[in-house]
């Protein structure tokens, strides 16, 4: 199982921070405090509305880049702030999403959540032809664009598309889950030190909670795979 950015994504996108935790042997019932990330989203929407945020202009700025409308597609960082923002809340799923979820809201950073036993070979994030199969979540099958950014597995199945903005059905985190593969990419200045920081503090969380986690690893043009 590798995952890795195609030469061209970060040729493309060298502004690109990107890193990755695998955990292993996952149970259900784990239990997290998410109430001072939950408290540090606020602070950050009562002094701003997520899409000032430099985090998220950053992202809009490369939906911009792909030719997408970046208020129609929205990364998934933007989208749970503006749910939370609506809200007060996020809806509760597998623990270890609630948890990455609430990591999003605080740095606001797209953060994806596999089920590592639904991919595949690999995983590489990559401009695609067209011919790619993805499930959406009414479980009908989609194709992406021609050129659209897409996390392809060797099955040439798309687990998101519009590369942060929606993840398949197919490999989402369920109660059976085993084994999970998660990553964090941001555009901004400080977008390796950020997510760098991010993955730290998510690593540090959940190992404290008796979770299986290999340390992070940070992703670049120049060290682009991650074996796991």
């Amino acid at each position: 199982m590798y995952f890795k950015h195609s030469l061209s994504v970060w040729q493309d996108f060298p502004q690109l921070g990107a890193g990755v935790l695998v955990l292993e042997h996952v149970s259900a019932d784990s239990v997290f405090d998410l109430s001072a990330l939950y408290a540090k989203a606020r602070e950050r929407l009562d002094a701003s509305e997520e899409g000032q945020m430099p985090e998220i202009e950053a992202w809009r700025r490369a939906y911009s880049q792909m030719g997408l409308k970046p208020t129609k597609y929205r990364c998934a960082a933007e989208s749970l702030l503006r749910r939370f923002r609506k809200e007060g809340d996020l809806p509760v799923f597998h623990p270890v999403v609630n948890l990455c979820n609430a990591y999003s809201l605080a740095y606001a950073t797209p953060i994806a959540v596999y089920d590592l036993d639904q991919i595949i070979g690999g995983i590489t994030v990559q401009y695609v032809k067209g011919n790619e199969e993805h499930l959406n979540f009414g479980d009908e099958i989609e194709h992406p664009e021609e050129r659209e950014v897409v996390f392809l597995d060797e099955a040439n199945y798309a687990h998101s598309r519009r590369w942060c903005y929606r993840q398949s059905k197919k490999s989402i985190v369920s109660p059976e889950t085993n084994n999970i593969l998660i990553v964090a990419e941001a555009m901004h200045e400080r977008a390796s030190a950020d997510v760098q920081s991010l993955l730290d503090s998510l690593y540090q969380e959940l190992s404290q909670a008796g979770i299986q986690v290999a340390e992070p690893v940070m992703l670049s043009a120049v060290e682009s795979i991650m074996e796991c």
